[in-house]
């Protein structure tokens, strides 16, 4: 009994040191952190920043990143791009994520990201979601963070086929109504954000992959008109903000970008306003389009300027070295396209953590997506980022 007695007392010795110890995934340190700073076996504590450390498994850092599977580089990738000569860097963020105070820790640093998308609060279903009755905390909780970060703020989107309320997709529409519709949507929230947004993406995703135009209640009811109706309804309600238009699949040269082309020159040609196109890149690993810069050259090439502006670089899941080790050379290939276009203002990345990313929830079995992983820690595509705009 004795024996026994003293084996209890050693355990009860031994217990406050184990439950002190942060679990696999979990936070062992960082500025202000006050818990548990070792980690339980197998385990390691790896810093992602400085305000953020993670129980890592497997091996030690340095042997991570020998492995081809971290990042190397030290730069602040806003840093990097303005020396680079390039207006920002940036990333999409959404409401939700702004309770993760890892999350905001790297979010905030105005150093890493020059420039803030909402990713969701902006667009039609989020600020009318009934008719003439609009709401904009979600986008106002957004351009607050970007005015207290000094960061740039992007609005996305005024007129969009997709998260459309009910009464807008089933409405009962003639020309005349639906364009007071959309001229009363377009000027009230781009009114809202007056001074506070650099450049908006007025018409998003206006055309099919084979370059006809997309399907939908504006493009049915008043026909290709719906985008010079829209572009007129935002500079008018801020004659400052620059004004795009945002599509996917038009980065490198095919029916769709040609579309694209044909309407931007249309445009110009009849004096619409109109100051960009953004370039989505939601890009597959390995799978790049080619021929990116000669084909943004020619829509620079129409006094326009371009930005990268969704971008995310996609694998079939699980990420190997060899599918990181490619995902970093063409995360360097679009930087370096941007580069040599004296057009391109910037980058934005959409989201920056796997953690928050759109992709798995959207296609099947494929992520891993962004420049740090789920964990916050940096991948190697951070590199390719940051290698590409200090070549």
């Amino acid at each position: 009994m004795l024996k026994l007695s003293a084996s209890f007392a050693a355990l009860a010795v031994l217990l406050p040191l184990v439950s002190a110890q942060a679990a696999e995934w979990g936070q062992c340190g960082g500025i202000g952190w006050t818990g548990a700073t070792t980690c339980v076996s197998g385990t390691t504590c790896v810093e992602s920043n400085a305000y953020y450390s993670q129980c890592l498994p497997g091996l030690p850092t340095s042997t991570s990143s020998a492995s081809g599977s971290s990042s190397t580089s030290t730069a602040k990738l806003q840093t990097v791009a303005k020396a680079a000569g390039k207006l920002y860097f940036g990333t999409a963020t959404d409401n939700s994520e702004l309770t993760d105070t890892a999350y905001t820790a790297i979010l905030d640093d105005n150093t890493m990201f020059g420039q803030i998308t909402p990713a969701n609060s902006m667009k039609w279903d989020a600020t009318e979601p009934t008719q003439g009755t609009f709401t904009f905390s979600g986008g106002d909780q957004i351009a607050s963070l970007a005015k207290t970060n000094g960061m740039l703020l992007r609005g996305h989107n005024c007129v969009w086929y997709n998260q459309l309320p009910s009464w807008v997709t089933s409405g009962t529409w003639t020309n005349s109504t639906l364009t007071a519709v959309i001229q009363n949507h377009c000027s009230t929230i781009v009114s809202h954000f007056k001074g506070q947004v650099y450049s908006w993406d007025v018409v998003n995703e206006p055309f099919n992959d084979d370059g006809t135009w997309r399907t939908d209640v504006f493009f049915n009811t008043i026909g290709e008109s719906y985008v010079p109706i829209a572009l007129n309804a935002a500079r008018t309600a801020d004659p400052n903000a620059k004004l795009y238009i945002n599509d996917y699949n038009i980065e490198g040269p095919g029916a769709k970008a040609t579309a694209m082309l044909n309407l931007v020159t249309s445009l110009k040609q009849q004096n619409v306003p109109l100051d960009g196109v953004g370039f989505q890149c939601h890009f597959i690993v390995g799978e790049l389009p080619q021929g990116l810069a000669a084909n943004w050259a020619r829509f620079t090439a129409l006094g326009l300027e371009m930005a990268v502006t969704e971008l995310d670089i996609r694998m079939t899941l699980p990420s190997t070295p060899a599918l990181l080790a490619q995902q970093k050379t063409d995360y360097t290939t679009v930087i370096s396209a941007c580069m040599s276009v004296a057009g391109c203002v910037g980058v934005t990345v959409w989201d920056w953590t796997d953690k928050y990313s759109w992709v798995p929830s959207t296609f099947s079995g494929q992520g891993a997506a962004c420049p740090w992983d789920q964990n916050f820690v940096r991948k190697p595509a951070y590199d390719g980022i940051a290698g590409a705009f200090q070549a």
